[in-house]
C-alpha cells in the first residue's frame, strides 16, 4: 500500500469493495493545459489527491499550478521529473496525443506507474508498444477513459444490465458541437495527433464497446471542414452478437457522430431495443434545439424509457467522474484491478485505424 505516514482524520484517496480505505496519493501532472488542469486536477482533488509536481513549459500555467498547488514542484523536462520519483505515487499523462507513446515509454521505462489520457497513441501500433514496454518492466498503468462514469453511460448500462430495453438493436450516439470557429490549440491544428477522430472517437468507439462488446467491423466517414485534421467523423461500428453488457442475440450496430459544425446537436444518445428505447436528447449544457424536451424531467433522473409517444424518466445510477481517481488508491496497492484495463484502449486504437482506412479506401473494414 502507498504510506504516506499518518493520515488520520485526512481525506481518503479511494476506497474498496469491503470497505478499505486508502491514502490520498501524490499526483505528478505532465501537462497543465484543459485536460491536465481542468480535468484531471479537478477530479483528483474531488478525490482527495493532492498533486506535488507538474511539468508545463507554458509559462501561464506554471503561475496556474503553483497557485492551484502551493510547494508543489514546476518543472519542464520528464526526466528531471523521473529524477523525482520520491515526490508523487503515479504520474498522469496529459499531454498532447503526439506524445504519449514516447513519454509512457520512459515512464514505463523508469518504473513509474502513470495515468494515460486517451488515446495511448496516434495509432494501434503506438499503443501496443507502450503496453509491452509497461509490460515487460511490469510497470502499473491505466488509461483515462473517463466517459465510462458518465451519468447517460452508467445510467443505460444499468438498465440494460436489468433488461430494460429487450433485445437491443441499435446504439447511436453523438458527440456534437457549434464551433464554426475552431479554437487555436493543437485539438485542431495537430496533424499528427489532433483532430476529432483522435480527440471524441476514443471515448464513443469505448462508450460502445464498453456496452456492447468486440467490433467485427468499421465503416467511417470522415471531413475536414474548417481544420487541417478531422472535424465530421461518422463511424457505423457492428459488434458480435451477445457480447458486452446487452447479452442481446442480435449483431448491435453502433452508429457514432463527431462534429464541430452542427447548428442542431443531438439526440445525443438513442439505444433502440425490442422493449422500447433509451433516449437523452442534450449533453453537458451544449446548446441544442432539444433542450425543451427535457423541461420537465424529474429530479435524480438522466434521460427516457420511450416506446412512441409514451416515456418515463430513467434513474440515475449513482457514481461519478471522480470515481476513477477514487479507484486509483486500490489499484496501486494491488487490491483491485486497474480502473481502466489498457487492452481495452488497444482495442479502441484499433478500431481508429480500421476508420481511417474505411474513410480513405471507401470500404467496410473487417476486424
Amino acid at each position: 500500500m502507498v504510506d504516506h505516514g499518518d493520515t488520520t482524520g485526512a481525506a481518503t484517496g479511494g476506497a474498496a469493495d469491503d470497505g478499505t480505505t486508502y491514502p490520498p496519493l501524490r499526483l505528478a501532472i505532465v501537462g497543465y493545459g484543459g485536460a491536465g488542469r481542468e480535468i484531471h486536477a479537478r477530479l483528483a482533488a474531488e478525490a482527495g489527491h493532492t498533486v506535488t509536481a507538474v511539468l508545463t513549459r507554458d509559462s501561464g500555467r506554471r503561475t496556474q499550478a503553483a497557485g492551484d498547488w502551493p510547494g508543489a514542484r514546476l518543472l519542464g523536462d520528464l526526466a528531471e521529473l523521473i529524477e523525482l520519483r520520491a515526490r508523487y505515487d503515479a504520474v498522469v499523462l496529459a499531454s498532447p496525443t503526439a506524445l504519449h507513446a514516447e513519454q509512457a515509454a520512459m515512464l514505463a521505462r523508469a518504473g513509474v506507474p502513470f495515468v494515460l489520457d486517451k488515446p495511448i497513441g496516434v495509432d494501434a501500433h503506438e499503443a501496443r508498444a507502450v503496453v509491452a514496454e509497461a509490460a515487460a518492466t511490469g510497470t502499473p498503468f491505466t488509461v483515462f477513459h473517463n466517459r465510462r462514469w458518465d451519468p447517460e453511460q452508467r445510467t443505460l448500462a444499468a438498465l440494460l444490465a436489468r433488461g430494460g430495453l429487450g433485445d437491443v438493436h441499435t446504439f447511436e450516439r453523438h458527440w456534437e458541437r457549434w464551433r464554426p470557429v475552431p479554437r487555436k490549440r493543437w485539438k485542431e491544428n495537430d496533424t499528427a495527433g489532433g483532430g476529432l477522430l483522435l480527440d471524441l472517437g476514443p471515448h464513443l468507439v469505448d462508450s460502445a464497446t464498453q456496452l456492447f462488446g468486440p467490433v467485427t467491423s468499421v465503416w467511417a466517414q470522415t471531413r475536414a471542414l474548417t481544420t487541417p485534421t478531422e472535424d465530421d467523423v461518422f463511424l457505423v461500428l457492428s459488434h458480435m452478437p451477445g457480447g458486452g453488457l446487452a447479452a442481446s442475440p442480435h449483431a448491435v450496430v453502433s452508429r457514432l457522430w463527431a462534429g464541430s459544425v452542427v447548428g442542431a446537436p443531438g439526440p445525443r444518445t438513442r439505444v433502440l431495443g425490442t422493449g422500447g428505447a433509451y433516449l437523452v436528447t442534450t449533453f453537458e449544457q451544449d446548446a441544442s434545439p432539444l433542450e425543451l424536451f427535457d423541461d420537465d424531467a424529474p429530479a435524480g433522473a438522466h434521460g427516457w424509457l420511450t416506446r412512441g409517444r409514451d416515456r418515463e424518466p430513467v434513474p440515475t445510477a449513482e457514481g461519478s467522474h471522480a470515481d476513477f481517481y477514487r479507484a486509483l488508491g486500490p489499484w496501486l496497492a494491488g487490491d483491485a484491478p486497474a480502473p481502466v484495463d489498457p487492452a481495452d484502449a488497444v482495442r479502441t486504437a484499433e478500431v481508429l485505424d480500421a476508420a481511417r482506412t474505411s474513410a480513405r479506401e471507401g470500404r467496410q473494414i473487417a476486424l
